[in-house]
């Protein structure tokens, strides 16, 4: 149940940090990403990624590479939101279609390993809260109306619980379950690099954001 729970959890704290606290530190945000990245990118190398290699199934890194690539195709999209950006028109109060579908392919597939793997369910969440900060943050100084935007979050919100119930009531998903698990590993990779990149501003050494990412690790290493 916690499965299907959090998910939606992290997506609404999200939205009351940022309808509550009004963050305006970015400082504080690029800590949490930073944070978000190292600790999933750590959940994946520990736990998701061995798993998948028991079998010794040399396509398996085929899949891995799939995923990297459907991740650098749905950013096209999205634009980033999937680790802290959101390129979108302000003015514009057409409802954002593309990041939207974009959002929910990469949410549902990221739900459909959780029920194999319970520490996974932490990165996932720890992964989600920044990017509903950031995306609570856009729209509500968007021209969008708040139907609009309740209807993008709580969709968004319950697309991770889709992905889990997938995996829980199709056989198909089953038959090919480490093949889209090493799809959704080449997503994680892609995205918590990706963050850890980009979370390094100008190659400058940071030691407050070198903590936050050893801490990430430890945590996930411990749990």
């Amino acid at each position: 149940m916690l499965n299907l729970i959090l998910p939606v959890v992290s997506v609404l704290l999200g939205f009351l940090i940022v309808v509550v606290l009004k963050p305006s530190q970015r400082k504080n945000l690029k800590l949490l990403l930073a944070f978000s990245g190292a600790f999933l990118l750590s959940i994946t190398v520990f736990d998701f990624l061995p798993e998948v290699y028991q079998n010794n199934d040399k396509s398996i890194g085929l899949f891995i590479m799939v995923g990297i690539l459907l991740q650098i195709i749905l950013e096209f999209f999205s634009k980033g939101a999937e680790h802290g950006h959101v390129h979108l028109n302000k003015e514009s109060n057409l409802f954002p279609w593309l990041l939207f579908v974009s959002l929910s392919i990469h949410s549902i597939l990221e739900g459909i390993p959780i029920e194999a793997h319970h520490n996974l369910i932490y990165g996932i969440i720890v992964h989600k809260l920044p990017v509903a900060i950031i995306l609570s943050t856009f729209f509500l100084a968007s021209k969008l109306s708040k139907i609009k935007i309740a209807f993008f979050l709580v969709l968004f919100a319950i697309m991770t619980p889709i992905g889990v119930l997938l995996s829980e009531n199709f056989d198909m998903v089953q038959v090919y379950y480490y093949q889209i698990s090493a799809v959704v590993i080449g997503i994680f990779l892609h995205i918590s690099t990706t963050i850890l990149f980009e979370s390094n501003e100008n190659h400058k050494f940071n030691l407050t954001k070198l903590i936050t990412i050893m801490a990430a690790v430890a945590i996930a290493y411990f749990m």
